[in-house]
């Protein structure tokens, strides 16, 4: 059952992601500089101590998300985490070369 949903919630996401045209990513400068990045866990987070600057964007950014993940959750009948960790998989694929995403062991990683 976990599974079925996991397939749901990819799909849905794979939608949302594929009508997200790549220039409506939020923060796009602090990204190309790499002072923040999206996150394994679906969230956007701060790279380094000069993206603290946008620490209010970020934080909007990731409560709009939660609010779309809880809407995900509450009709797929799992978690808000459940959901961030498959759209965070969907952001890794967005990130773009010289970008940073944060694995889920914590690291940030620059895309090749």
């Amino acid at each position: 059952m976990k599974r079925l949903i996991s397939v749901f919630v990819a799909a849905f996401l794979a939608l949302v992601v594929a009508a997200t045209p790549a220039s409506a990513r939020p923060l796009e400068g602090p990204r190309a500089q790499g002072l923040v990045g999206d996150q394994a866990d679906g969230y956007l987070g701060i790279v380094s101590s000069a993206g603290a600057a946008y620490a209010q964007q970020v934080a909007q950014v990731n409560a709009a998300r939660r609010d779309q993940y809880a809407k995900v959750a509450a009709k797929q009948g799992t978690t808000v985490e459940a959901v961030g960790a498959v759209f965070g998989a969907k952001l890794w694929q967005q990130t773009r070369s010289g970008e940073y995403f944060r694995d889920a062991n914590g690291n940030w990683v620059r895309k090749p």
